[in-house]
């Protein structure tokens, strides 16, 4: 397999004795999704805690050679010891754990393996697996992976396989799910559903919504709206999907077009202020050649740069329909907005695959990204890039009310996305800033996975320029207070939007 995949590993041990009856656990993740790929478990005998954490290492190694070998590999352990002592930082003096360290260094040639110290709360999934191995061992009896309920109590259900970003992820969840061992034999790595779900991505398209899915109603607006509103704002040629180095964008107004909602706002009128269609490169200027998109993607895509796409929770307009962009009040989060922040953080931290946060300036950005590092243990990097809208004359309006004070701002804003509302900024403008801020993060953060804390339009921005969608798409998309989105940009230039409005950690 030529495509180099990163995979996460989990593992722990436990000893009841310490040395007393022991076992390990380990799983592999996918970095995206936090899906789990594959489990290991055992029941080793007596034995001590450094010695099961160890053997779980090995075993979190070998599982993750088996679905893609030559995959980089990250390590996530709660076990202080393991981590220094493998990172090469504390010595090995125990005679049982050198030849164990040594078995462990040579699953990976040197190099493809990195370890990451983690609090036990984010090991779970690998805690119960050891836990369920030493249950098993007590019994008489070896670990089974029928019986294992470690992924649902680690909260683990979670998709891999992503037929737009190219068919080497899902080759390499693919081989291991045919080659893993039969689960019977003790100790062997348990390839999970997810794996298997691989083949689809390989055999079958990504199927087109319908148009009942594909047309979600937009939160706070109206069935009907005045015929002067009903058509587009603006058009575009279709043109490649803007990848990290795309030019910034233009956009060639033609007929008005209600607008997208704004992120506190539910207007008058069939779609409200801030989530307007943003502007696209234009297809007149010197387009770069398109990037081959699907099965003529190359294989060796590397490791994404993942935007995990969060906005903001609730403020006191939010509920009120208001606008509220970069330019007025900077409200803070109520206290619906939060616990909607507590819950976030919680099922991030319990996915455990957000490497850094970055954020919007705004207040109620601040304090959401804030809520989630205090949780993740990461520190939360400012970008001004992120801000919302500046509505100007507009903020803290909602749109009857802009209609009545401003009709000629609003008539003229409508008709074109270079219009802007007095002494505010235009979509246009709003488009062009969001698109450098996805080039400097792509580039930044190659590889990693990055928590943006940010509001409706440039979320709904990153997502459309991703998809290379015209503008009504984003009448088809719904982005509630608090929801996770997501996005992975490929060095070749594809995008791939991987989760758009997730709001299951607030139910």
């Amino acid at each position: 397999m030529s495509a180099v995949r990163e995979l996460i590993v989990e593992a722990d041990g436990g000893s009841r004795g310490n040395p007393g009856p022991a076992g390990y656990g380990a799983v592999v993740l996918d970095p995206v999704s936090g899906e789990a790929l594959a489990e290991a478990a055992e029941y080793i005998g007596v034995a001590t805690n450094n010695v099961a954490e160890y053997k779980g290492l090995v075993a979190g190694l070998r599982a993750a050679r088996e679905l893609a070998p030559d995959a980089t590999v990250r390590v996530r352990m709660d076990s202080k010891l393991v981590v220094e002592q493998m990172s090469g930082r504390w010595k090995i003096k125990h005679p049982d754990m050198k030849p164990l360290a040594a078995e462990a260094a040579r699953v990976f040639p040197p190099g493809r393996v990195t370890y990451q110290w983690i609090p036990r709360e984010q090991n779970k999934h690998a805690d119960r697996l050891a836990n369920e191995a030493m249950d098993a061992g007590r019994q008489g009896r070896q670990w089974q992976p029928s019986a294992s309920r470690a992924a649902l109590d680690a909260g683990a259900a979670r998709v891999v396989g992503d037929a737009t970003a190219g068919a080497a992820k899902a080759r390499a969840a693919l081989a291991g799910a045919m080659a893993a061992p039969s689960a019977g034999t003790a100790g062997a790595p348990r390839t999970t559903p997810a794996a298997a779900k691989a083949l689809a991505a390989l055999v079958t398209p990504a199927a087109t919504p319908g148009p009942a899915a594909a047309a979600p109603t937009l939160e706070g607006a109206p069935t009907e709206a005045p015929a002067a509103t009903e058509t587009a704002a603006a058009t575009e040629t279709p043109a490649a999907t803007p990848g990290p180095a795309a030019a910034a964008p233009t956009l060639t107004p033609t007929t008005p077009q209600a607008p997208v909602a704004a992120p506190e706002t539910a207007p008058a009128a069939p779609v409200s202020a801030g989530e307007a269609v943003a502007p696209v490169p234009s297809a007149a200027a010197a387009t770069p050649a398109t990037p081959p998109v699907g099965w003529a993607a190359s294989a060796d895509l590397g490791a994404p740069a993942t935007f995990v796409l969060l906005r903001h929770g609730e403020t006191a307009l939010t509920p009120q329909k208001r606008f509220s962009g970069s330019g007025g009040s900077d409200p803070e989060l109520s206290p619906a907005g939060l616990r909607q922040a507590e819950a976030v953080a919680a099922a991030l931290a319990a996915r455990g695959t957000i490497q850094e946060i970055v954020s919007s300036p705004l207040l109620r950005c601040r304090q959401t990204a804030q809520t989630v590092a205090a949780r993740l243990g990461l520190d939360v990097r400012i970008e001004d890039g992120l801000r919302e809208t500046d509505f100007g004359a507009w903020e803290g309006l909602t749109f009857a009310e802009v209609q009545e004070r401003h009709p000629e701002d609003l008539t003229a804003w409508l008709a074109s996305p270079k219009a802007a509302p007095t002494g505010g900024e235009s979509f246009a403008a709003v488009s062009r800033r969001v698109a450098a801020v996805r080039d400097r993060l792509t580039a930044r953060y190659a590889g990693r996975t990055v928590l943006l804390v940010t509001h409706v339009t440039p979320i709904k921005t990153l997502v459309r320029l991703a998809l290379g969608a015209p503008p009504e798409a984003l009448f088809r998309m719904e982005l509630s207070a608090a929801s996770l989105s997501a996005v992975a940009y490929y060095k070749d230039g594809n995008a791939s939007l991987r989760l758009l409005n997730d709001t299951s950690h607030l139910r």
